[in-house]
């Protein structure tokens, strides 16, 4: 039983899973899962008194039973005490005073990273401001690599996004090429496939493997299919460099995608048999976002926000490549409007990062959600500024596959123009040698004889 008054009334709280859900901002999943505070003075006792909460408290109450979930086990089974320790006497205030200590430096951070336990880091974030959130994500330094180096300080990559209704060949090449000569496609050139038809999925992989190396672009590629596809195509031969897969927070809704731990562990051992990296291994790609443990019926009473940070610890174990939020996808059900989108697009990108992860977002809404470009030119700004690591490059913001709104090339040249952030280093000294960028970083236009562009109507004729 947890307690705190605020003015007269005395409110209380029955266990941690309904201090953690009270204390939440409000987000219309929460209320849709009969979670949610129901007063703003309710949720700010909730916040006093999961304030003054030790963290050791999570190590010894699980929010989900360990007996029933692998994800818990995970957590559990795999927390590092020595990590842990220097900030093991903390309660979940003081955590987040020393986070914005400049005693939490960078250095300082990814040591304690593997100590600190998702519910954690989501509890942590309950008491911040969205300044906060930005502060101390800036500070988190995550690099990983597999054909270039992505996530180091001052950097942002793009993940090039050429979706097509029909996966009609020529329409994928053509928005593919095109997003190239906008600079994007440093974090991967990924693909959602309108279909499940293996031969299919085996002829986007290597046409996007035939640009890959026929241009010599130190960029990798992935065809976000179903982990079972991927590793049917590792074993038929086909040119995979990335595993893509949906993931959640808890084993339920994990069932609800098809997958497990040891199916994960299955296809990062196949992907990294085929040795394609080349600076190194980091060979999975995940994708996560609010709202998928309730939608699955699978949260088990979990407020959303911690479902989602429970995620992160699936993708921790797997060393990622990448992982994004898309955080407005599912729908206003979840996140009802562009506050929330905002708010929830900055507490993922916190947790993740203090969680050791490359977190990179899809600034995106559908469009029966109340929020619009502008909330997105507000979100992608925010993150930018709080050191996201990659964003999505769509033709036109508009993507005519999966029916959404995210972010264009364009808005990844606002971006770096904006904050003076850079591609991944060996793609940009690659964008510059195929002239299509100069001294300075900044794009040319591209002639009608550029070799990409020569490529593009090969491949309409």
């Amino acid at each position: 039983m947890y307690q705190a008054t605020v003015g007269q009334r005395g409110y209380r709280f029955g266990d941690l899973r309904q201090l953690m859900a009270k204390a939440s901002p409000a987000r219309s999943g929460d209320y849709l899962a009969e979670v949610a505070a129901q007063s703003a003075e309710e949720r700010m006792a909730a916040r006093i008194a999961l304030a003054d909460l030790p963290l050791k408290a999570f190590l010894q109450q699980a929010l989900v039973p360990y007996e029933e979930d692998e994800v818990t086990r995970l957590i559990i089974d795999g927390h590092d005490a020595a990590a842990f320790e220097p900030i093991s006497h903390l309660t979940v205030g003081d955590f987040r005073d020393w986070l914005l200590s400049e005693q939490a430096d960078s250095a300082m951070l990814a040591q304690v990273a593997a100590g600190i336990t998702p519910e954690m880091a989501a509890a942590v974030s309950k008491l911040m401001r969205n300044q906060d959130l930005i502060l101390v994500a800036k500070k988190c330094r995550v690099v990983t690599r597999f054909r270039n180096t992505i996530g180091l300080p001052g950097h942002l990559s793009v993940r090039l996004q050429p979706n097509h209704p029909t996966d009609s060949l020529q329409g994928i090449a053509a928005s593919m090429l095109d997003g190239l000569l906008y600079g994007s496609g440093d974090a991967v050139v990924g693909i959602n496939p309108a279909s499940d038809s293996l031969p299919l999925l085996e002829k986007l992989n290597y046409m996007l493997d035939d640009v890959i190396q026929r241009f010599a672009i130190p960029t990798q590629s992935c065809v976000l299919t179903h982990v079972t596809n991927t590793l049917r195509l590792i074993e038929r031969g086909a040119p995979v460099d990335l595993v893509f897969q949906s993931i959640a927070g808890t084993e339920a809704a994990n069932r609800g995608f098809g997958i497990s731990l040891a199916l994960l562990a299955e296809a990062q051992q196949a992907a990294l048999s085929l040795r394609r990296g080349t600076l190194g291994d980091n060979v999975m790609y995940f994708e996560t976002g609010q709202g998928s443990c309730l939608s699955a019926n699978a949260h088990h009473g979990v407020d959303q926000q911690t479902c989602e940070a429970r995620a992160y610890a699936v993708a921790r174990h797997f060393s990622p490549l990448l992982i994004n939020t898309v955080v407005g996808f599912i729908g206003p059900e979840y996140l009802y409007d562009g506050k929330q989108i905002i708010r929830a697009g900055l507490e993922d990108h916190f947790c993740g990062k203090l969680l050791g992860l490359p977190l990179g977002c899809d600034v995106c809404y559908t469009n029966h959600a109340e929020a619009d470009q502008d909330d997105m030119d507000t979100l992608l700004t925010l993150l930018a500024a709080a050191g996201l690591t990659f964003l999505i490059g769509v033709p036109g913001a508009d993507d005519i596959m999966l029916n959404y709104q995210s972010t264009s090339f364009h808005d990844a040249l606002y971006i770096r123009e904006l904050l003076g952030l850079e591609h991944a280093p060996e793609f940009a000294a690659w964008l510059a040698a195929m002239n299509i960028t100069d001294e300075r970083g900044r794009l040319r236009d591209a002639a009608a004889n550029h070799p990409l562009l020569l490529a593009l109507q090969g491949e309409r004729t």
